[in-house]
């Protein structure tokens, strides 16, 4: 499975999921349809499916372009996102699978950005050693997105469900917020050695225009302060040890920092 990071709008990516063998595609969270069109035109691959992980509309915009021009792609979602995503045909809950080409999708439910938020995670094979999650807006480059509809302890157990999976899993998050999350995260743990030399790199890389995504679970969970609510040093910035009150102080503390 070959998979294209398609920047679109002012901080967005889509995704392309490319089986070669079949020459079938499926696109995750398509903002817009036409960088997806141009995609599909450029590898003569026939899109088949189109994974959502939440019904906000940089995430939705472009499915009704492309069901215009590919009407028998399906539509996935979760199941308490009905008659939010457009075309929507399939309605996951958490434990369901989605097969596409040789590989397998495990669908996790992860409510706390929106109350229906899905994560789709491809387990390594025999052909791709490295996992691959498509977390939509849970969890991003050094943070975590805000929380629109669901509570903190929602968040926290569904960042926690996505951070039990291997270290070496590619993650593949929604947004380009690298650089201004790990702002904050230094802000709070400013001894980090591994969150100071990624803050070094991730700076060097923005200046460049290249992206910082994907990420990996393993270096989430060394310098992003949503994954460590129980690491010591985070409950003492958030000044309160117990897990779901250390998180949701975290990101009160985030939903307030100013960067420069």
């Amino acid at each position: 499975m070959n998979i294209y990071r398609l920047p679109v709008l002012h901080d967005n990516y889509i995704f392309i999921l490319h089986d070669p063998q079949q020459n079938i595609v499926a696109v995750v969270d398509p903002a817009i349809p036409q960088p997806v069109i141009a995609q599909l035109e450029a590898l003569n691959a026939k899109l088949v499916a189109i994974l959502i992980t939440h019904h906000h509309s940089d995430h939705v915009g472009g499915i009704t372009g492309l069901i215009k021009k590919f009407p028998h792609a399906v539509v996935y979602g979760g199941a308490k996102d009905r008659d939010r995503i457009p075309h929507q045909q399939v309605f996951l809950k958490g434990g369901d699978r989605v097969h596409f080409g040789d590989r397998t999708a495990e669908v996790f439910f992860v409510p706390g950005h929106t109350a229906a938020h899905m994560a789709y995670y491809f387990p390594p094979n025999a052909h791709d050693q490295q996992g691959e999650l498509f977390c939509g807006d849970t969890i991003f480059g050094g943070g975590c997105g805000r929380l629109f509809e669901g509570t903190p302890a929602e968040m926290r157990a569904s960042i926690d469900q996505l951070r039990q999976l291997p270290e070496d899993t590619r993650l593949w998050c929604a947004h380009e917020y690298t650089l201004d999350n790990l702002k904050f995260a230094i802000a709070i743990d400013p001894d980090n050695e591994a969150l100071q030399k990624r803050l070094t790199t991730t700076i060097a890389m923005r200046q460049k225009g290249e992206p910082t995504i994907p990420t990996t679970i393993g270096l989430e969970k060394q310098t992003n302060p949503f994954l460590r609510w129980d690491d010591p040093v985070i409950q003492q910035a958030a000044g309160i040890d117990i897990p779901d009150r250390t998180f949701a102080r975290i990101r009160g503390k985030k939903d307030n920092f100013v960067t420069y």
